[in-house]
């Protein structure tokens, strides 16, 4: 699984200190992989650690309607980039744009 953006809701001055300069809207604190680490403090020490358990857990999230999420095709890569391996809420602000001319569809297709 790779995370590659999300909203943040609390402890949003640390994250801005963490990204520093870079950021200074909160929309573009984690709206992508890098700076999503950047700003949570997550660096490879974290790699191939579980996510159920510290020092870095997921949890479940509120339930989003397939209608409300988006797919496309990963952003910057080259080797199968056709493959829709994006899924984002469609009207989410917190996820970097996609660009023009890339496909589209719902999930729920």
């Amino acid at each position: 699984m790779l995370v590659r953006a999300l909203e943040p809701l609390t402890g949003l001055d640390l994250m801005h200190e963490r990204r520093g300069r870079a950021s200074r809207r909160d929309i573009d604190l984690t709206n992508g992989p890098g700076k999503l680490c950047q700003a949570l403090g997550i660096d490879g020490e974290l790699n191939r650690n579980p996510l159920q358990k510290p020092p870095l857990v997921i949890r479940r999230g509120i339930e989003v309607p397939r209608q409300a999420v988006t797919v496309t095709p990963r952003i910057g890569i080259s080797r199968c980039a056709d493959w829709p391996l994006r899924w984002f809420i469609s009207d989410s602000p917190y996820v970097s744009k996609t660009p023009p001319g890339f496909s589209r569809f719902p999930a729920d297709r």
